[in-house]
């Protein structure tokens, strides 16, 4: 709890600056605000067997990295609203892509223990409970499922190759059970999706969960790294296949400016 009452603290003293360019202004001006409303699919580098279909609100890239950066690592909890609503927004598109538009179960990636008593809070919770106010906002029935819980301990993932971070993840995840809605739609939701080893873990503990019959499980974030150009890209096939959605502005005008200050 005490980097964000620092947080809290330093704004009172010091001018206010945009954590992506640093600027002086708003937490997120405008130009980097516009950055987390471009909903694009995740397509990790090397792309993994079994990584759900996955809907980013912008690239980790360029100024995008330090703002999820300042919030996950630095405290910075006033992010909690810009980063919060531009995951609605990519939980928004990866409904759309599903077809029907089914209510929707926002599954956060639970954190470590370990990383929760060294930031002092559990971050993704944090942008769930916000993602969830968004969407109800914008009239799509959605609720909070912490589905998954972490067990075992693992290793840092930096520096381990995406076969290795596999191995690392395999078993961490269990099923907290619980009655889910037959229609509704499971969205993992994280802050950022790099190698996608942990999406594709956790979803494959969510869909043997869910049974056959279930919908596909999806996943939603707030940034994804970007593809290298001329990068393969890949997606399900088939019945049952998943299909990037279009947003409409005029459908999601509440959720397409993570930049306002409400």
């Amino acid at each position: 709890m005490v980097l964000p009452v620092l947080a809290a603290l330093a704004d009172l003293v010091l001018p206010g600056t945009c954590a992506g360019c640093g600027v002086p202004g708003p937490v997120l001006c405008t130009g980097c605000a516009r950055l987390l409303a471009a909903p694009r699919l995740a397509q990790p580098r090397r792309f993994p067997h079994g990584f759900p279909p996955t809907v980013a609100a912008g690239a980790y890239a360029g100024p995008v990295r330090p703002v999820v950066n300042a919030f996950k690592e630095q405290g910075r909890a006033e992010l909690a609203a810009p980063l919060g609503t531009a995951l609605a927004l990519a939980v928004a598109a990866v409904r759309l892509g599903v077809g029907d538009e089914p209510p929707v179960l926002l599954v956060p990636v639970p954190a470590s223990p370990a990383a929760v008593r060294a930031r002092g809070r559990d971050h993704v919770r944090e942008l769930t409970a916000r993602a969830v106010a968004e969407l109800r906002a914008a009239g799509v029935i959605a609720a909070e499922r912490r589905a998954l819980r972490r067990r075992g301990r693992i290793r840092d993932s930096a520096g381990l190759t995406v076969a290795e971070r596999r191995e690392n993840l395999a078993g961490t995840f269990a099923l907290d059970p619980g009655r889910e809605p037959a229609a509704a739609l499971l969205v993992l939701v994280d802050d950022v999706v790099t190698t996608g080893a942990t999406l594709t873990e956790a979803a494959a503990v969510l869909a043997a969960g869910a049974g056959p019959a279930a919908p596909p499980v999806v996943a939603a974030v707030v940034a994804a790294t970007p593809r290298e150009p001329g990068g393969p890209v890949r997606g399900r096939s088939g019945p049952g296949a998943y299909r990037s959605g279009t947003v409409l502005p005029h459908d999601l005008d509440r959720l397409s400016d993570p930049g306002r200050s409400d």
